[in-house]
């Protein structure tokens, strides 16, 4: 595979909008699908943890893939999540989702089960060498065994199928390191980044792309910001990071992990309905105070009314942590005489 082939851009985790009933709503699920397209995302990815892929069944995983891959009809790439329970049933998902036509799967590490590193290389090894679809590992430390840097160089030497990897855990020094152990020996190995509020930084310092849960909600600021991020227009995408920043850390921060991305992409005019987790009467009352959180922040982007009452004049957001980051980078970067 050449470097021109490598997945790049911003590949969207896709949520699953389900009826009254908490069933698959599938007419709705096509229209996010049309919806994120036409708004200018890369590709699409589904069953990954924003499409709480362990809420579903195998076949309703499955069928969840079908649904968007007809949908999608070959216009933008498809990043099928394809994590199960043990490598038999994997490999099983690896094939159906080729004959769907997939671009690649996503692969997350073991999870419940704490395995070392030996594992974890011998966990994806079998699945990449019976997969007849291309891989990648995703890496997400909060949720399941994180992959370490000498695994990804050891699966990216030893398996042609093995192309990619998401990272979600934020770190820089991380990707940085993966990126210098493995862009050498695989130049067209891609390296996307799941954690949003460092999208910018991590594109700078050589990723090319991420799976974005932001993108699902807000399309249009996600691909702006890669857009300008590539394009070098560094005070304008620093601009749209911080911008960015604040929407990501109320959906992710102020109800359980994705239902404030659900709550904001119903205001968005996706109905979306309730998930799978029952909520308490107190996360009932949190959704509804993010609800209106929410409703301010994508209204001062102009994607929906202000709530009723208006919204409160919010300070300027403190530039500091961003604003390091990216100095950094750019100082690392000219170190090497690549800026």
């Amino acid at each position: 595979m050449s470097t021109s082939d490598r997945l790049q851009g911003i590949f969207t985790p896709n949520v699953v909008p389900l009826d009254g009933h908490g069933e698959i709503n599938e007419a709705e699920t096509r229209r996010y699908v049309d919806w994120l397209i036409e708004r200018g995302v890369h590709g699409l990815y589904p069953n990954g943890s924003t499409g709480e892929f362990t809420r579903f069944t195998v076949e309703e995983r499955r069928r969840i893939i079908e649904i968007i891959a007809d949908q999608n009809r070959g216009r933008v790439p498809i990043l099928a999540g394809a994590a199960e329970a043990n490598t038999r049933e994997t490999i099983k998902a690896c094939e159906h989702y080729y004959d769907l036509g997939v671009r690649a799967v996503a692969i997350v590490s073991p999870f419940y089960y704490k395995l070392n590193s030996s594992s974890v290389h011998a966990y994806f090894k079998e699945i990449a060498s019976h997969s007849p679809v291309d891989v990648t590992l995703y890496n997400i430390p909060m949720f399941a065994s994180p992959i370490d840097v000498e695994t990804v160089q050891r699966l990216a030497e030893e398996c042609p199928r093995v192309v990619a990897i998401k990272d979600s855990s934020g770190d820089l020094p991380h990707m940085m390191r993966m990126i210098a152990a493995v862009r050498p020996i695989r130049p067209d190995f891609s390296f996307l980044t799941g954690w949003d509020a460092a999208l910018m930084p991590m594109i700078l310092i050589g990723c090319d792309g991420g799976t974005n849960a932001t993108s699902g909600v807000v399309p249009e600021i996600t691909r702006k910001l890669y857009d300008l991020t590539v394009g070098e227009q560094i005070d304008a995408a620093r601009s749209l990071q911080y911008r960015l920043l604040k929407l990501f850390d109320a959906m992710l921060y102020s109800a359980e992990f994705p239902e404030g991305f659900r709550a904001a992409l119903r205001l968005r005019g996706i109905e979306t309905g309730s998930g799978r987790q029952p909520r308490s009467c107190d996360q009932e009352l949190q959704i509804e105070e993010l609800t209106r959180e929410l409703q301010c922040l994508l209204a001062a982007e102009g994607f929906t009314d202000q709530p009723v009452g208006g919204c409160p004049a919010g300070d300027a957001a403190e530039p500091a942590q961003i604003e390091t980051i990216v100095h950094s980078v750019l100082g690392e970067l000219r170190k090497r005489g690549l800026a």
